[in-house]
């Protein structure tokens, strides 16, 4: 009978510890998407973030004996998370994606967009997603990857505190001032907003 992974974690995370490399796969093909979603939607770039995700699993083979319990999701999001801020910090580079990428990928913003469209509306959704893809580029890395946390992937403060080490207060700091500079840069592409996102 198939194991599955998240009813059995517990028990596939202490047979990993003892060394069970079947275990450990299993664990990895249950959260491979979600930790690739978050390092895609970090660094924007599919290459880096495959990259970041191989490397993600790697470091928490290692580390696993280090695990202690709490929610193994949230552990290994912290390991990506540190992966692509310090991709970030080293090249200081925005996201480079193309627009098929972005459309056919990116699943964050369905609130902005319709699924019956002509092909009018459809190339201004396309270009949407492009100008917020771009916008999100442009934060700090600190405010991106909380705005990617919460607003994206939708952790509460709670895990993004325990996800970034940092206190909750500065979670809710970060993601302020990062969704108050996605609103303005937005406003550079108001004519493909919404009108009930578009200030007046």
């Amino acid at each position: 009978m198939k194991v599955e992974p998240h009813d059995n974690e517990a028990w596939l995370i202490r047979e990993a510890q003892k060394g069970d490399v079947s275990a450990f796969n299993t664990l990895v093909l249950h959260y491979q998407s979600t930790v690739y979603n978050v390092a895609y939607r970090i660094m924007g770039d599919p290459g880096v973030a495959a990259d970041a995700t191989q490397d993600a699993f790697i470091s928490a083979y290692q580390s696993l004996n280090h695990f202690r319990g709490g929610s193994f999701r949230a552990w290994l999001t912290r390991i990506v998370t540190n992966a692509c801020y310090d991709e970030l910090r080293h090249r200081k580079r925005r996201p480079q994606s193309s627009l098929d990428e972005l459309t056919e990928e990116n699943e964050s913003f369905d609130g902005l967009t319709s699924d019956v469209v002509g092909p009018e509306e459809h190339q201004q959704q396309v270009e949407l997603v492009a100008a917020i893809e771009r916008c999100l580029g442009e934060l700090p890395a600190e405010q991106r990857i909380v705005a990617v946390m919460c607003d994206v992937e939708g952790y509460d403060y709670n895990e993004i505190a325990d996800i970034v080490a940092v206190s909750l207060g500065t979670v809710k700091s970060r993601l302020s001032r990062a969704r108050a500079r996605l609103r303005d840069c937005l406003q550079g592409y108001r004519e493909l907003l919404p009108l009930d996102y578009r200030l007046t």
